[in-house]
């Protein structure tokens, strides 16, 4: 009996790890490319609600991750305001997301926040990601952390992931401009030369 016992218990042990372990897997994994991403509607900093359906023209987006606390992403800032105003009116326009606990972080708090996008004139939204729930779906861990998705009659599918281009912190070291060939490409109906990329950048704080 006591055998019985210890064989039951372990199995269920075993069924219980196998089920945590696919549950992370699948949070970590999130998005891949060829995958459609599912809108969502978070508060922009100017207080209303904005999702991927307020943008009807569109013909897909780049949808960035990102925060005010971390040096990489301030030092791509520059960067993702000029792809906004580079690809906005091209039909890609820029969707940033701060997907921090501003508990941990105390630099992302939605007031912070907005001082930010005042402060640095943001002519994109920047949306909080209020617990927590975008991220997991698109499988971001870093900020910043990019998905360029392209409006299809399937719905919103993942082009490219990764990187803004090759140099996390000096902007004057860029050879290669993955989010920027990304959209070039879409835009010429042509294949994305490069998919993915690793993402450089301070761990999402959950």
């Amino acid at each position: 009996m006591k055998t019985l016992k210890v064989l039951t218990l372990l199995a269920m042990i075993v069924v219980v790890s196998a089920f945590a372990v696919n549950t992370i897997d699948a949070v970590v994994d999130g998005y891949k490319v060829g995958d459609t991403a599912t809108d969502f509607s978070l508060k922009n900093v100017d207080g209303k609600m904005v999702s991927l359906a307020d943008y009807p023209k569109a013909k897909g987006f780049v949808v960035i991750f990102t925060c005010n606390s971390c040096p990489f992403s301030v030092a791509n800032e520059d960067r993702i305001i000029a792809l906004d105003k580079k690809y906005k009116n091209q039909g890609y326009p820029v969707i940033a997301i701060n997907p921090n606990n501003p508990e941990l972080k105390p630099e992302d708090s939605f007031e912070n926040m907005k001082k930010r996008a005042s402060s640095k004139n943001f002519t994109f939204p920047y949306l909080f990601d209020e617990g927590q729930e975008i991220y997991p779906q698109y499988g971001a861990t870093k900020t910043p952390h990019t998905y360029v998705l392209q409006k299809t009659d399937k719905g919103n599918v993942v082009r490219y992931i990764g990187s803004i281009d090759d140099s996390s912190r000096d902007e004057s070291a860029v050879s290669s401009k993955y989010v920027e060939d990304a959209i070039d490409a879409l835009l010429a109906n042509k294949e994305v030369p490069v998919t993915n990329t690793k993402a450089i950048g301070c761990s999402i704080k959950s």
